[in-house]
C-alpha cells in the first residue's frame, strides 16, 4: 500500500513482483527463519526476478521475460525476504538522473522539482518516500551512492565480485567498463545495510556462484572501529 502512495507521486515502482504472496505463506510453514525472515525488499529494474522483464530502460528488451531469478533474489528468498516491486532506474543506466522512455521521470519526494539521482534512482525514491525499507540497486560509478546522497539514505558499493551479479543485465552487456559493476543494499540505516550484507553473504550464495569467493560476513571487521 505504501509503496503505490509513493509511486503515484514520484513514479519510482515499474512492476510488482507477483507471487509474493504465495511466498510468504510458504515462509510461513519453513522450520528455518531466515536472516531477513517477512521483510519486503525492493529490486532494481536490471535484476532479474523469474517471470519479469530486466528492461534496462530500453524498449528492445521489454519482451524478453526472465526464465529464473537471479542468484542474489534467491538467496534474498532462501533468506526470508519477498521481493515485492521492481523500480525504476534511468535508459541504459549510465545516468546520474532517473528517467527513460519506458516508464518516464522518476521524482525525488524529498523535493519533486529535484532528481533522486542514478542510475538505482527508483531504490532511493522509494526508500525515502517510506515504500520500502530495503532495497537492492548497483552501483559501477556511483548508481547506489549518488540516489541514496540525493535522497537522504544509507547504501554500499561492496567490494567488487563480493555478492553475486549472476544473471542480470550486467551479464549480457555488449561493453565491457574498467570498474566492476556490483549489487549492493539501501536503506535508511547503516544496520540495516549490515544485516543484509550478512544475509548475502550465505553458503547459498557461494553454492550457487561459485565465482563468488567464499568468504562470510565478519561482524568484528564492521564494529573493530576504524579501517587501518
Amino acid at each position: 500500500g505504501e509503496a503505490l502512495e509513493v509511486t503515484r507521486e514520484v513514479n519510482c515502482v515499474i512492476d510488482f513482483i507477483h507471487g509474493c504472496e504465495d511466498q510468504l505463506q510458504k515462509l510461513k510453514k519453513q522450520k528455518e527463519k531466515g536472516l531477513l525472515y517477512g521483510i519486503p525488499i525492493s529490486i532494481k529494474d536490471h535484476i532479474n526476478c523469474k517471470g519479469h522483464v530486466s528492461s534496462g530502460g530500453m524498449v528492445k528488451f521489454l519482451g524478453q521475460v526472465k526464465e529464473e531469478d537471479s542468484v542474489i533474489v534467491q538467496v534474498l528468498k532462501s533468506q526470508g525476504a519477498i521481493p515485492f516491486v521492481k523500480t525504476n532506474i534511468p535508459q541504459t543506466m549510465i545516468n546520474y538522473d532517473c528517467s527513460n522512455l519506458i516508464f518516464g521521470q522518476t521524482l525525488n519526494p524529498l523535493n519533486h522539482q529535484k532528481s533522486p539521482g542514478g542510475s538505482s534512482g527508483g531504490e532511493g525514491a522509494l526508500i525515502a518516500g517510506g515504500g520500502s525499507i530495503l532495497g537492492i540497486g548497483s552501483d559501477v560509478a556511483g548508481s547506489i551512492r549518488l540516489p541514496s546522497s540525493f535522497c537522504g539514505l544509507c547504501g554500499l558499493k561492496p567490494t567488487g565480485n563480493r555478492i553475486s551479479t549472476s544473471p542480470s543485465a550486467y551479464n549480457n552487456r555488449t561493453f565491457v567498463l574498467a570498474v566492476t559493476g556490483m549489487m549492493g543494499p539501501m536503506a535508511r540505516d547503516v544496520d540495516s545495510l549490515a544485516l543484509c550484507m550478512k544475509a548475502l553473504l550465505c553458503e547459498e550464495m557461494f553454492r550457487l556462484d561459485p565465482t563468488v569467493p567464499p568468504i562470510p560476513f565478519d561482524e568484528e571487521v564492521r564494529l573493530g572501529g576504524n579501517p587501518m
